[in-house]
């Protein structure tokens, strides 16, 4: 996850206020390898059918998932490690029982932060104060398009668009801090500097921008993928509204590591403001790098965006070995740079920093897991050159 307007402004809006002030010169230390953010698929179970889904939630997905005990000792273990943040996602989050279960559990334990990302349907006003009362500190709905016609076709069902507006309206009524999340697309990019103006305009304090990556149905999709210019293109005008609108809303750019090191490139002035953005950039962690994700029947993956690889499985081991050193199935993704094979990627002088940016988008474009990521834009050598000492 690239903080854009921090690296920016030099500060942000919701990531401030749950990681403490940050910024080039002062990473974030808010987790560590071992503690990392969890990213919690809470259920399979989902009442839209999102083209591009990378658990391919739906209204009758036929998974087997756990019980709400089990779950419970999951979050059990959660408050004994200490994690600092669960991202509650899914499916659809707000459907499942066991998500209220262990939100109520976190809430009473004081422990750990806690935030939703939801497609934004079933956020009434009463789910909204109920989601305030139990000290959720961030709401992430998802829109990916001012039309609602594309909007809804994008996520399968009819309403979808009207439903996630409302919701972002009840859920800032409610006084939740609140943001926008997108997944861009060709279809959608050329949409995402009036996206940002309207969350504004809703009172949303984030947008986050997630380049579509090519896991569960959004491998069927790969044509979706914007080309390395319309990325490059689309960086330059975020500056432009990270600057616009500088302690108001913050913009983040997720699964386009890339882009933090072109950033990084594009604001420094001194080979020292390099290093310092590189360090901001490093600290943030990625797939099994500071982030994990639990699935609904209890599997755990480096991130939500890596379905190929295990890590650990929570109804046979405990949270604490799978989060170890000793863990050889967490191993290549704290030491991915070593496994990278591209020539482009693994080659750059930037690639532990940046991780080769999404393995799904190289294996299903080139064919390898390891292989180069298509949708990267930047010349590392160039970069390099340009700010050797």
């Amino acid at each position: 996850m690239i903080p854009l307007s921090v690296m920016v402004n030099g500060r942000g809006t919701v990531s401030t206020r749950i990681k403490g002030p940050y910024h080039k010169g002062r990473p974030s230390s808010f987790t560590t390898v071992l503690r990392p953010v969890i990213f919690w698929n809470i259920t399979y179970q989902c009442n839209l059918r999102c083209e591009h889904c990378y658990i391919n939630a739906g209204p009758n997905p036929g998974k087997p998932e756990l019980s709400i005990e089990e779950t419970l000792s999951i979050a059990k273990q959660i408050v004994e490690q200490r994690i600092p943040l669960v991202v509650f996602t899914g499916g659809e989050p707000l459907i499942s029982e066991k998500f209220w279960k262990v939100l109520e559990y976190f809430s009473e334990n004081g422990r750990p932060k806690t935030s939703v990302s939801t497609n934004g349907t079933l956020i009434t006003v009463e789910a909204a104060e109920r989601l305030r009362r139990l000290g959720v500190s961030y709401v992430g709905v998802s829109l990916d398009s001012l039309k609602p016609e594309v909007h809804d076709k994008f996520r399968g069902v009819k309403g979808a668009w009207k439903a996630a507006v409302n919701s972002m309206r009840n859920s800032v009524e409610a006084g939740i801090p609140t943001g926008l999340r997108v997944t861009v697309a060709r279809f959608n990019i050329d949409e995402i500097p009036g996206m940002i103006d309207f969350a504004a305009q809703l009172g949303l304090q984030r947008v986050s921008i997630y380049l579509l990556d090519t896991v569960g149905r959004g491998a069927s999709i790969v044509d979706q993928i914007p080309s390395p210019d319309q990325l490059r293109g689309l960086v330059d005008l975020l500056v432009e509204k990270a600057r616009e609108y500088d302690g108001v809303l913050e913009i983040l750019l997720v699964r386009m590591n890339f882009a933090g090191i072109y950033l990084a490139d594009k604001l420094s002035r001194t080979s020292r403001e390099f290093k310092e953005y590189l360090e901001l950039i490093g600290a943030q962690g990625d797939c099994g790098r500071k982030t994990a994700s639990i699935y609904p029947d209890g599997t755990v993956r480096p991130c939500q965006f890596i379905d190929y690889f295990i890590i650990g499985d929570l109804r046979r081991e405990p949270l604490s070995r799978i989060l170890s050193y000793d863990n050889p199935r967490l191993k290549p993704f704290l030491e991915v740079d070593k496994r990278l094979k591209g020539p482009k990627c693994s080659n750059c002088p930037f690639k532990k920093i940046c991780g080769g940016g999404s393995r799904n988008r190289a294996l299903v474009v080139n064919g390898d897991f390891w292989a180069d990521d298509p949708a990267c834009f930047i010349n590392p050598s160039e970069i390099e050159k340009r700010w050797r000492e």
